[in-house]
């Protein structure tokens, strides 16, 4: 089969990327480098040994992406990443999240339907449960959502169910917890453009010493030592489950034209919990400070899991400390790298 990866320069996807090739997939990836690198694509070449067929395209871009779209005629399903991912940012600037998250993704709708193309992935995410209580698994309710981010997102999962239900297309929405860690080669990782808006990231730049102190959102929430709890899942057990995800599409296993699953660990961590891991592992101590409570923010959020084992045949593979290990693995790489530039 050959996939399209939308975004896949970015983080999930340039990890997808390798998942796919090392199962025997063809890919073709596009990406508007909007928060990703060109340089990614060299380390995927590096990784897999293979050349990546890859075009710069914007999503928004309605046009040129039917145009590229119409110059791949074997695409035979499409996994959809592209899309601004923030909830802080997305509360300062709506209009971006539902420009590109919305508009894109019935862009790419569009474009599937004119090419005949019927399989789609979709990036969702567990913000769509907004604060439900956890465990939380896929039949619990949608409520309003508290970014637009989140929004976008819900928004989304309607307009792909509502195209299953007036077209033959078939639908996997995989709602991600919180992606984390890095390649085991320390040559792709988590690499926002900026200030990062992921806890991780900013975890690995202060230790490095690019961020001066890292800021708890905080303290002061009704968990068991005040700060925020979220399900942590290695990068590279998601990049797997895409893969789980296109054969269960591809051997027709999925008895609905919609079907959603969540990806998480199925057990939260607070972000003190997180910090205190990353130094036990790494030997490095962290300069943090508790920081007001950010707008947006649910309390706590952690997966279950059971849905994606019994139908994707899929689990996670990565704890903790080791999406911390690698997470460190690749700060450290990168600047190495920029030491030598």
């Amino acid at each position: 089969m050959k996939i399209l990866v939308t975004g896949g320069a970015g983080y999930i996807g340039s990890h997808t990327i390798v998942e796919l090739l090392k199962e025997g997939y063809d890919v073709v990836a596009i990406d508007n480098f909007d928060n990703s690198y060109p340089s990614v694509l060299e380390s995927l070449k590096t990784i897999t040994g293979k050349e990546i067929e890859f075009a710069e395209v914007d999503i928004r871009d309605k046009a040129a992406l039917k145009s590229f779209i119409k110059l791949q005629p074997n695409i035979e399903a499409v996994i959809h990443f592209a899309a601004n991912k923030a909830v802080g940012e997305s509360m300062a600037l709506p209009l971006k999240y539902y420009e590109n998250n919305v508009g894109g993704t019935v862009n790419v709708l569009e474009a599937m339907q004119e090419a005949g193309i019927k399989n789609i992935v979709f990036s969702s995410s567990c913000t769509v449960y907004g604060e439900a209580t956890p465990p939380v698994d896929e039949n619990a309710p949608i409520p309003v959502a508290q970014s637009p981010y989140g929004n976008t997102k819900q928004i989304c999962e309607e307009v792909l169910r509502d195209q299953c239900y007036a077209t033959d297309l078939k639908v996997v929405a995989l709602r991600y917890f919180n992606p984390v860690g890095a390649h085991e080669t320390a040559l792709i990782g988590e690499l926002p453009i900026g200030v990062p808006n992921n806890l991780v990231p900013f975890i690995t730049q202060t230790a490095i010493g690019k961020r001066e102190v890292l800021t708890v959102y905080g303290d002061d929430y009704p968990t068991p030592d005040g700060t925020c709890i979220r399900d942590y899942i290695h990068v590279v057990d998601i990049a797997k489950a895409h893969v789980s995800a296109i054969a269960f599409m591809a051997q027709g296993k999925n008895k609905e034209a919609y079907s959603v699953f969540n990806l998480g660990t199925g057990q939260g961590n607070s972000v003190l919990e997180v910090i205190h891991s990353f130094e036990a592992v790494t030997g490095v101590k962290l300069n943090y400070k508790i920081g007001p409570r950010r707008p947006g923010d649910v309390v706590q959020v952690y997966a279950s899991c059971e849905k994606a084992l019994a139908e994707l045949g899929w689990k996670t593979e990565f704890d903790l400390a080791e999406s911390m290990r690698s997470a460190w693995a690749w700060e450290v790489a990168l600047s190495k790298k920029a030491g030598s530039n």
